[in-house]
């Protein structure tokens, strides 16, 4: 037994689960290891969370912010935070991705995961003082972040770019970053999509969806969320759905300034795509080629924001480096 292996079955005896039967769950792209434990009809996950930079105390600080917001992330029934691990409440195995995927009627669900924003946004204020320490999505922390696309993605189609280029694809960003991340901010969950959230029917409102994934969550703009649900790296939403959701969320802030608005949303689904096809690269070139299978979508997604006038930077340094014929 490792010393990894002996700190989880020490945990696991201190708060009464050592019998539990033990089956690992299926965790996407996530360094986490995530075990169901069940005894008898009592079922808890298990969170291990080896790696030093994935510690825990994100994650608990935000499930205790929506909590409060009476939304519906897993219960923390124990913590040990100093070793990255953390027993949970099992929100069971109806993943709302899982079944847009298998034919379920998308309309109510995805109205479902848009109403959660809007509850979301209503209530929260970026000065709780439980928020504090929370990273700022702002347009400097999205150009950290963006960066990772120009060292990865044109290496790996075999133009790499030099320091130069790297620096003129940050520089790109500069100009529609700016107004993107100068609306009204709240809790961004960062990666809110359908396969992070659980169908909950048994309970009423918008605690009937579970939110899972959120230790990267901080303070940052309203759209990045909503556009991370309605264009879905994993699957395709259908365009009238995702005008009716949009609509939906619009409708709940009637002084939002509709045209700000949307060339955000564009700025920020931008983001996203390019975050991830980033992402999906790096873990491709580590060995996990399966993510590639997404590209397509998401350079389609991509492409289309990249018709924005605030994004012809971003469109002119792609044009230059990743000449369109490449971009599939």
């Amino acid at each position: 037994m490792t010393a990894r292996q002996q700190l989880i079955e020490a945990f696991l005896a201190r708060h009464g689960w050592s019998d539990a039967h033990q089956r690992a769950l299926h965790g996407d792209a996530s360094t986490r290891r995530y075990v169901r434990l069940q005894r008898g009809a009592e079922r808890a996950v298990l969170m291990d969370a080896a790696l030093p930079e994935h510690r825990t105390g994100a994650f608990l600080q935000v499930a205790g912010l929506l909590q409060t917001l009476e939304l519906s992330p897993p219960q923390i029934l124990a913590a040990d935070d100093a070793h990255g691990l953390v027993l949970l409440e099992d929100l069971g195995d109806l993943r709302i991705g899982a079944s847009l995927d298998a034919g379920a009627d998308p309309e109510p669900l995805m109205q479902l995961a848009v109403d959660v924003l809007i509850a979301l946004h209503r209530a929260f204020d970026p000065a709780d003082p439980a928020a504090v320490g929370l990273p700022r999505y702002d347009a400097g922390l999205f150009a950290d972040q963006l960066t990772l696309f120009a060292e990865v993605v044109p290496a790996h189609l075999g133009m790499p770019c030099d320091r130069d280029a790297i620096a003129a694809f940050r520089a790109a960003w500069t100009a529609p970053l700016g107004p993107a991340c100068a609306g009204r901010p709240s809790l961004l969950l960062r990666d809110y999509f359908a396969d992070n959230l659980m169908h909950l029917p048994e309970r009423s409102g918008v605690r009937a969806c579970g939110l899972l994934d959120f230790q990267d969550a901080g303070i940052g703009p309203v759209g990045y969320d909503l556009v991370s649900l309605l264009e879905d790296a994993r699957r395709d939403i259908a365009p009238e759905l995702a005008a009716a959701c949009l609509a939906r969320y619009r409708d709940a802030f009637p002084a939002l300034d509709a045209a700000a608005f949307a060339a955000a949303c564009d700025v920020l689904a931008a983001v996203r795509h390019c975050r991830i096809i980033a992402v999906f690269v790096r873990l491709a070139d580590a060995g996990r080629p399966h993510y590639l299978q997404h590209l397509p979508r998401l350079w389609r997604l991509f492409d289309r924001h990249l018709q924005a006038p605030a994004l012809q930077p971003v469109a002119a340094w792609c044009d230059r480096h990743l000449p369109a014929r490449r971009r599939t």
